[in-house]
């Protein structure tokens, strides 16, 4: 296909149907996560079964939920952000499942542990430590936090001990049995943003002389080691996706890799230990990851690894997150051709797109459609994390 618009939206390689593993998707459409803070003591309600329910009747080939606590007590200090664990909780995202698939949708859920990032988003038990590969938060003086964020928490904490490791690392393997046991069609996992194993990947925070820190290898070691755990505990049938980031939250121009030799090491690695999608989460999904060159991240992801990779950020709007900050609405941008020819060209194979899927539950079918593409209004949808 040429780089035009195909002769019909149907036509669109968004509407190509794709396999992972056991996975079978429609189309090449996903929900991107979104933290919403809609489950109160971390137990998905009706609302949340209906919210994924609707996204699935709209034809949107597979949904990532919102992250999902691990079970660790360190993982995350808001109390109305979902478990994957303890009984209400899980009969809660069983409903969840049973209306996706009634829908004829595919979900799996994206488990999560902020790390260093603890009480970023309320005030978390002091008596609880966080877990910090070297108990740094970020790069010392170097923030895109608001201050009053900087001063409460940038402080160091003790470094994570052996222990501390052997502890999440068991509690994302609990919880990825439980998302299974729980009807979902495979695993994501959030290792980028700052969060925690994306604190092991960093240089910045990572600075550990154990077999957990030093080298490339070493810093993707325990990323991997907590895909190869997972894996070891969910078999060959379902997926794992991986999602990875050059930015984080504390520093917007921090990177894991500057070339993609750097990057290939600690990708590798994730697909090795058997990640079989990496989401690579950027501000514009076609934005160039290195200079002098057009591919995106996700297309760096496929180029260096060989495994399927899924683009993010910015699809139909004219502003990124972070640039639409204090704005009411954003305005949409139609680069429905751009990402048409991006995956025509299998520079990556999935699009995810998170707050056109808040605009519109029936985006999948509207661009099936060859509709307009929504505005996103801030006040009128709901504030989100990714």
């Amino acid at each position: 296909m040429s780089g035009t618009a195909p002769e019909s939206p149907a036509a669109s390689p968004i509407f190509r149907p794709l396999s992972i593993r056991s996975l079978e998707l429609k189309n090449r459409l996903v929900m991107s996560p979104m933290t919403r803070s809609h489950s109160p003591n971390g137990v998905p309600g009706a609302d949340v079964a209906e919210y994924y329910r609707k996204r699935a009747e709209g034809g949107t080939g597979l949904l990532i939920t919102e992250g999902v606590t691990i079970d660790h007590p360190a993982a995350v200090e808001n109390p109305s952000v979902p478990h994957m664990f303890g009984d209400e909780a899980l009969a809660g995202w069983r409903r969840v499942t049973d209306g996706v698939h009634a829908a004829g949708g595919r979900i799996i859920p994206q488990l999560w542990h902020v790390g260093p990032l603890w009480g970023a988003m309320g005030r978390p038990d002091p008596a609880i430590k966080p877990m910090r590969p070297s108990g740094l938060w970020g790069t010392p003086g170097v923030t895109s936090y608001p201050e009053k964020l900087v001063a409460r928490y940038s402080p160091a904490t003790e470094p994570m001990t052996a222990q501390d490791i052997d502890d999440v690392l068991s509690a994302y393997v609990r919880s990825a049995r439980n998302a299974v046991d729980a009807g979902f069609d495979g695993i994501a996992i959030h290792g980028g943003h700052g969060y925690l194993l994306d604190a092991f990947m960093w240089a910045d925070t990572n600075r550990r002389t154990d077999r957990w820190g030093g080298s490339l290898e070493a810093r993707a070691a325990f990323p991997a080691a907590v895909v190869a755990a997972i894996r070891a505990e969910i078999g060959d049938d379902l997926p794992i996706f991986y999602r990875f980031s050059q930015h984080k939250q504390q520093d917007y121009k921090a990177r894991i890799a500057d070339t993609p030799d750097e990057l290939k090491v600690l990708l590798g690695a994730l697909v090795d230990a058997g990640a079989d999608v990496l989401d690579a989460s950027i501000r514009r999904f076609d934005a160039p990851a290195f200079d002098g060159d057009p591919c995106s991240l996700a297309g760096w992801a496929k180029k260096l690894t060989g495994a399927r990779t899924m683009a993010v950020g910015s699809f139909g709007l004219g502003k990124t997150l972070r640039e639409g900050r204090g704005a009411g609405t954003i305005p949409a941008e139609d680069n429905r051709e751009e990402l048409h020819r991006r995956l025509a060209a299998e520079e990556f194979d999935l699009i995810a797109v998170g707050r056109l899927h808040l605009a519109d539950p029936d985006l999948a079918q509207h661009l099936y459609e060859g509709g307009p593409l929504p505005e996103f209004d801030r006040d009128k949808h709901e504030r989100v994390l990714h």
